[in-house]
């Protein structure tokens, strides 16, 4: 199984950080990097936005994408953050101390449009289930839209502080085994998504809170789980 987005930011994200893409440069155009890469003209797209997100890329109107000075990289959770499962629990933990309370405001102040946005971000997961992909960037794209839903602008700033690497699975991708281990592990993520959505749709703010809660409580612990069986093989 291969997300090809995720590829292509981790092959450019790697050439940043290494110092052989520096402060200033110039990336190549979309072209050069479908051929270059092999890729597809969304993927290319997706992950150039991926890589504006995490700070890493700046867009400049009629010039084209350069890569940020580094005074200007924000701090984020990246892959260097989450080199262990020990990082994977504690980005977990702060996820649980932000996201419960941003999920009960969203369900007392939602609008119909923004729900909609939360639902057609939950669809979006579906569809890369079904494709085979992880599905991390809809599942960042899925809170985000959760966050958007409470009216206040800076739960959605936060979760973009911090990138999409507050999803954790891509950093232990391996761990999961097998393909069809991964797909049923989603689609148990996907059935706590839709518990979320539906409490948020319904302005049931206490059922948004516990939704939630256990939807990254039970992340914790199959990632704690994880731990205890990597311990175990060590």
């Amino acid at each position: 199984m291969r997300n090809l987005t995720l590829e292509v930011v981790e092959q450019i994200a790697g050439e940043i950080r290494s110092g052989r893409l520096a402060p200033g440069t110039r990336l190549p155009t979309e072209h050069e990097l479908r051929a270059a890469l092999g890729v597809s003209r969304t993927v290319v797209r997706e992950a150039v936005a991926a890589l504006r997100a995490d700070g890493l890329v700046i867009s400049r109107q009629g010039a084209g994408v350069f890569v940020a000075d580094e005074s200007r990289i924000p701090f984020r959770i990246g892959p260097d953050g989450l080199s262990s499962i020990e990082d994977v629990l504690n980005v977990m933990e702060l996820r649980l101390a932000i996201e419960v309370e941003a999920a009960a405001l969203a369900a007392e102040r939602t609008t119909p449009e923004l729900t909609d946005a939360v639902a057609q971000a939950l669809a979006a997961i579906d569809v890369a289930i079904k494709e085979g992909e992880a599905a991390v960037n809809e599942d960042f794209a899925f809170h985000r839209a959760i966050a958007a839903a409470t009216g206040n602008p800076m739960y959605c700033q936060l979760l973009e502080f911090l990138g999409r690497h507050v999803i954790p699975r891509q950093s232990i991708r391996s761990a999961l085994i097998t393909d069809d281990e991964l797909r049923r592990y989603l689609r148990r993520i996907q059935d706590e998504h839709r518990r979320i959505l539906n409490a948020v749709r319904s302005g049931d703010a206490a059922a948004a809170r516990r939704a939630m809660r256990a939807h990254l409580t039970r992340s914790l612990a199959r990632y704690r789980r994880l731990a205890e069986a990597q311990t175990a093989a060590d």
